[in-house]
């Protein structure tokens, strides 16, 4: 069973009120335990000539492996995040990120990420450390949803 995970307004990834953004739609596949996205970056999200900027992959595995988190409804912050960059991805590439929970100790939980192109080479993959946000925090965060 696959489910659609709730975005967040302005956010830059899944925000479909950011004029600049990559206004991603993030899905659970409660069979396999993964948050997942498919992207295709245009050009405006371009590095060195006709490379999609390590940046926007950051973000995107970023994205992706908190959601995977807030599947569950659970509302985390970024603590940390390690990206391998693995293979060049071309303006106009479709993407398949992928993110998913390998543990959770206290309030952390420890993710791992990749974004795939269309033919299965690994392009990126990473490993986060997500907080499961608190008090003031959940509020903040709150007013950012586009739906509850």
């Amino acid at each position: 069973m696959t489910d659609r995970i709730i975005n967040y307004r302005g956010c830059f990834v899944c925000g479909q009120d950011n004029p600049a953004g990559l206004k991603l739609d993030f899905f659970f596949d409660r069979e396999r335990k993964k948050a997942w996205a498919e992207f295709r970056a245009g050009r405006e999200y371009e590095g060195y000539r006709d490379i999609v900027h390590g940046g926007i992959l950051s973000s995107l595995l970023d994205e992706v492996m908190a959601k995977a988190i807030l599947a569950d409804e659970i509302p985390v912050v970024t603590s940390k995040l390690m990206v391998e960059f693995r293979k060049p991805v071309l303006i106009g590439e479709k993407l398949r990120a992928e993110g998913w929970i390998t543990g959770q100790k206290g309030q952390a939980f420890f993710t791992e990420g990749r974004i795939a192109k269309e033919n299965g080479e690994e392009a990126a993959v990473a490993s986060g450390v997500y907080i499961r946000a608190r008090g003031e925090l959940v509020e903040l965060l709150s007013k950012s949803l586009t739906e509850k």
